[in-house]
């Protein structure tokens, strides 16, 4: 590319910018206040913000703080555990799922890839992006390729994110306007590869900052034969804000940003959160709490009434100080009444602490912790949960998990660290299925509903037991494995299932032969008496007629 098209590109590329920074001007000055408030160590929104300064200044009640972790906890545990298998992978048509080949392969292609996210930073970057989630109610991870780890994870300040979705609502466009080091620049593009500027400025002072974008969005006109960087169909450039310089121009096979909003309305770009529901109430009690502890002060060390001509020293105030006054005068040191214990100020600040939990379900999240339930209660629990988060559960999986799941199997099986895949998936579409304690409670109504149905059916067979031909055994089955979500490595393949029939047909065949054969043996023993008699009548007639 000629420099013209390059300052062009540059150009382009800054007034889009523009435009988006301007759609997200009224969205900055609430995602600050949130995180004054809730998220205070990413209070740097609007503002610029020394590393390392005090940020709790405004915070007088830490109810929401709690509360925000809480659920970002939970959210953590529900979708994406550290400890349970949350997700599984099948192809999208069912006849390929029930391949004894194809089940084994997406098996070990499952284990893999766990195998790798472990080894990877995601459980600390995905938890990050959960915070950001339900206090902004917007947030993103990148997903990026490494040499050594196979994957790298990174959540992204919401303070750097400018993004525009496709005709789908899905957000496939993202302007992310962060600073880099001088040092770092150089490390991650070259020296060369800079502007004049820029290395002026890292030969002077290394850790000088760095205005970069990076552009992402998908490409115009790309040829998809084509395996080489242009003809991907995202492209993805790296500029210098203040000068306009192109660094590097790029694709990628995948969008490489997930942006999961936690609500969105309609017309709306951003998502809105439990953290922005909540601001009203955590201002108020924040306010409610200072005014609290002042007038507690007050009660405690309380201002004082002092006659202005009667006393001899200044006040003392320190415990077993003396105070002198003139003799013969009356008068006295007393305490002003400020009237402040009024207990209508707690109740109202328990009030504002009980509408914040709610709006962070902390009630519905702590309930579990009842270790003496059964484990039909905590399915309940679960289920429960369920029914107040399905909605934001819904966006997530689409926004988030998806996504994130798709493209770490792409860049691995680019990347060979599969095994090789049988003939019969050859052209075969990936897809995703979600076995996360959540998931399985998603799917908990419809095992009562089997569970019910089978009940019914057997009190009709006792009228009419025709009832019960009209289920089908083994589809039965399958379908408690799907909803329980069994590890293809605990099912057997249905040739493994018919073989095991055949072997118990051909054991009882066998049975059913060696129990005819006893009994012929039998009766042929109890019969030997009375043939021989009559064999013995028979002798001896013939005898008698000689």
């Amino acid at each position: 590319m000629q420099d013209q098209d390059k300052r062009k590109l540059a150009a382009d590329l800054k007034n889009n910018l523009s435009r988006l920074m301007e759609k997200r001007s009224n969205w900055e000055i609430h995602w600050q206040e949130v995180a004054d408030y809730m998220l205070p160590r990413k209070a740097d929104i609007t503002m610029e913000r020394p590393k390392g300064d005090k940020r709790h200044t405004v915070i007088f009640d830490g109810t929401a703080i709690h509360s925000l972790e809480l659920l970002a906890s939970s959210l953590h545990g529900m979708l994406t555990s550290s400890v349970n298998r949350w997700f599984g992978l099948r192809f999208k048509e069912t006849a390929v799922n029930q391949n004894d080949e194809a089940r084994e392969w997406l098996e070990e292609v499952t284990d893999k890839m766990y195998l790798a996210i472990s080894r990877s930073n995601f459980q600390q970057e995905v938890f990050e992006t959960y915070f950001d989630l339900i206090a902004f109610g917007t947030s993103c991870l990148q997903i990026e390729e490494d040499k050594d780890d196979i994957i790298r994870f990174s959540s992204r300040h919401i303070k750097e994110l400018y993004i525009s979705e496709n005709a789908k609502g899905m957000v496939d466009c993202i302007y992310r306007r962060f600073k880099m080091s001088a040092k770092a620049t150089v490390d991650k593009f070259g020296l060369e590869i800079l502007s004049k500027k820029t290395q002026d400025t890292f030969k002077k002072s290394q850790f000088e900052d760095i205005d970069i974008v990076h552009v992402v969005k998908p490409r115009d006109m790309y040829n998809p034969r084509k395996q080489d960087k242009q003809n991907m169909p995202y492209t993805s450039i790296y500029f210098e804000y203040e000068t306009g310089h192109i660094i590097s121009e790029g694709g990628f096979r995948e969008f490489p940003y997930v942006v999961p909003r936690y609500l969105k309305a309609s017309n709306e770009l951003y998502g809105r959160s439990p953290g922005m529901n909540a601001l009203p109430d955590v201002k108020v009690l924040n306010k409610m709490v200072e005014v609290g502890m002042k007038a507690a002060q007050k009660q405690v060390d309380p201002p004082l009434l002092v006659p202005d001509d009667s006393m001899l020293m200044p006040i003392r105030m320190s415990p077993g100080s003396i105070n002198y006054y003139r003799s013969g005068s009356r008068d006295r040191i007393e305490t002003l009444n400020i009237g402040a214990n009024n207990p209508l100020g707690l109740n109202m600040e328990d009030q504002r602490r009980q509408a914040i939990s709610q709006t962070f379900h902390v009630d519905q999240l702590l309930i579990t912790e009842n270790r003496n339930m059964t484990a039909t209660e905590v399915v309940q629990r679960n289920q429960e949960k369920m029914r107040i988060l399905g909605p934001v559960l819904g966006r997530l999986q689409s926004e988030l998990l998806q996504p994130m799941i798709i493209r770490i199997f792409n860049i691995m099986m680019r990347n060979n660290l599969f095994p090789q895949a049988p003939e019969i998936l050859l052209n075969q579409e990936i897809d995703v299925e979600y076995v996360s304690p959540m998931a399985l409670a998603q799917r908990g109504e419809e095992l009562n509903s089997i569970v019910k149905g089978l009940e019914l059916f057997g009190n009709i067979s006792q009228l009419a037991p025709v009832a019960l031909d009209y289920i089908d055994p083994p589809g039965l089955i399958k379908n408690l494995i799907k909803i329980l979500g069994l590890p293809a490595t605990m099912i057997r393949s249905d040739t493994e299932v018919q073989q095991i029939a055949a072997e118990k047909a051909e054991a009882e065949a066998q049975q059913i032969q060696a129990q005819q054969e006893l009994a012929q043996s039998e009766m042929a023993r109890n019969a030997a008496p009375a043939i021989q008699a009559v064999t013995n009548a028979e002798t001896a007639e013939r005898e008698q007629q000689q």
